[in-house]
C-alpha cells in the first residue's frame, strides 16, 4: 500500500487542484515565519527562485517532522518583479500601490514544490510563468480592488487568474496551474513515476 500523501498547505486552490486530479491526500497547514526566512535569504543575496524553493522546503520539513512516514508536499509561490520580491498586501492601500507598480508591466510567478520522504527532501521543482499586465485605468483598478478585496489579499500580486484577476492581463506565458500556485503537471509526473498514484 502506498504511503499517505500530505499537503503541507492550507491553500484551498492547491487542495482543489490535487483533489480534482484524483490524488489522495491529507491537508496539513503548517506555520513557519515566512517573513523572517524571506528577509534572511534576501539579506544573503538569494535570488527569487531560491527563496521560493526554500520556503516550500521549510513547509515540507515542518510537516515531515510530525509525519515522518508520509510523503509530504510543500509549496510556495513568490512574485519576481525585475528581481525584486513583492509580497502580499497588508491592506487596500498597499494593494493599490502594488497593482500600480505592476500595471502595464511584466513579472514572473515562481511556484515551488518540494517533496519530503522519510524526513528527507527527495524531489523539488520550481515552475516559472511570465505574466504581462495590460494598462488598466485608475478607475478600473480602484473598482477591481473594491469588488475583490479582501479575497485578493490571499494572492501575491493581488489577483487570482481563475477569477476577475484574469482581466488585468493581455498575455500569460507558461503553465496555468503554476499561476495558481502549484506546478501540477510536473508533480503528477513524479508521483506517477514513483508509483505513488496510478499512472
Amino acid at each position: 500500500m502506498p504511503p499517505r500523501i500530505i499537503l503541507a498547505s492550507g491553500s484551498q486552490i492547491r487542495q482543489t487542484l490535487l483533489r480534482n486530479a484524483g490524488v489522495p491526500f491529507q491537508p496539513m497547514p503548517v506555520k513557519i515565519d515566512e517573513a523572517a526566512l524571506r528577509d534572511g535569504l534576501l539579506a544573503q543575496g538569494a535570488k527569487p527562485v531560491a527563496i521560493a524553493d526554500q520556503l516550500a522546503e521549510q513547509k515540507a520539513r515542518s510537516a515531515a517532522t510530525r509525519q515522518p512516514d508520509a510523503i509530504v508536499i510543500g509549496c510556495d509561490q513568490v512574485l519576481d518583479f525585475d528581481g525584486e520580491l513583492l509580497s502580499k498586501a497588508r491592506d487596500r492601500d498597499e494593494q493599490r500601490a502594488i497593482l500600480d507598480r505592476l500595471n502595464g508591466q511584466s513579472h514572473r510567478l515562481l511556484s515551488a514544490v518540494v517533496i519530503y520522504e522519510a524526513g528527507q527532501p527527495v524531489w523539488r521543482h520550481v515552475g516559472k510563468v511570465e505574466l504581462h499586465m495590460r494598462q488598466s485605468s485608475d478607475v478600473f483598478m480602484e473598482s477591481y480592488i473594491t469588488r475583490n478585496w479582501p479575497g485578493i489579499a490571499e494572492a501575491v500580486g493581488g489577483y487570482k487568474l481563475e477569477e476577475e484577476g484574469v482581466r488585468l492581463f493581455h498575455r500569460v506565458e507558461g503553465d496555468y496551474f503554476t499561476v495558481l500556485g502549484l506546478p501540477l503537471l510536473d508533480l503528477l509526473a513524479y508521483l506517477s513515476q514513483k508509483g505513488l498514484i496510478p499512472g
